[in-house]
């Protein structure tokens, strides 16, 4: 487990996409018990130990993810994304170029819990939510575009499902269109960069996360290094 920022208030990790956040049907071990698994033996910890989570990637997703150490700091962190002073910044894969070198798009976002699936509307409709991100491309390859993103908005699969929408479906995304699936059975989504005031010491924080390490991502890597 990488851990990419550590204080007494906050700490972060760097997920990677065999992980899940939380505990779920599968009855795999968490993320968050993992981080709390760590922190008890860091810190010889008796007893329970406190970990909040202030905010999920999906499970075949990668990158920075923000976890809470004490009930302070997770009530204003929450606060914080709930009032979006918090900027997470992702990249992803696409397989086809944007018509747009960069753009603003939005839809309207329905979810479909059953199968656990969005879908994107031009227009508002039945039970739709707004939902908005920004793109640019920032590198490409023979075969592979790399956009930047940035959330407007925090829908279900938003990211995934409005890229689709475009005809940017993300790389190794099957259940939004990808003709493939990656070999990690994942997806070439990865949360980059969270941005934010610390809820405690009121410092800016930036935490970054390296993609995983396959031979694109680190031909990106290089790319913009």
């Amino acid at each position: 487990m990488e851990i990419l920022y550590e204080d007494n208030h906050i700490i972060a990790v760097n997920k990677q996409v065999s992980d899940i956040v939380q505990g779920d049907k599968t009855g795999d071990e968490p993320l968050s018990e993992k981080v709390k698994q760590y922190i008890k033996h860091k810190y010889n910890k008796p007893g329970a130990v406190f970990l909040g989570v202030t905010h999920r990637l999906d499970r075949p997703v990668s990158g920075a993810l923000l976890f809470a150490r004490t009930s302070k700091a997770l009530t204003r962190l929450n606060d914080m994304f709930l009032n979006k002073d918090i900027k997470k910044t992702y990249w992803a894969i696409v397989k086809d170029e944007p018509q747009k070198y960069s753009d603003t798009i939005t839809h309207y976002i329905v979810r479909n819990q059953q199968k656990n699936k969005s879908f994107c509307y031009d227009k508002e409709v039945k039970n739709s939510k707004l939902a908005s991100l920004s793109y640019k491309l920032i590198a490409s390859s023979d075969k592979y575009y790399l956009l930047e993103v940035d959330l407007h908005t925090g829908r279900h699969h938003q990211i995934r499902c409005q890229l689709a929408k475009i005809g940017c479906p993300i790389k190794g995304d099957l259940k939004y269109g990808f003709a493939r699936s990656n070999p990690d059975g994942g997806i070439s989504l990865h949360a980059r960069k969270i941005e934010f005031i610390h809820p405690v010491k009121k410092e800016a924080v930036k935490i970054l996360a390296n993609p995983p390490q396959d031979s694109l991502w680190d031909f990106f890597m290089l790319t913009e290094s």
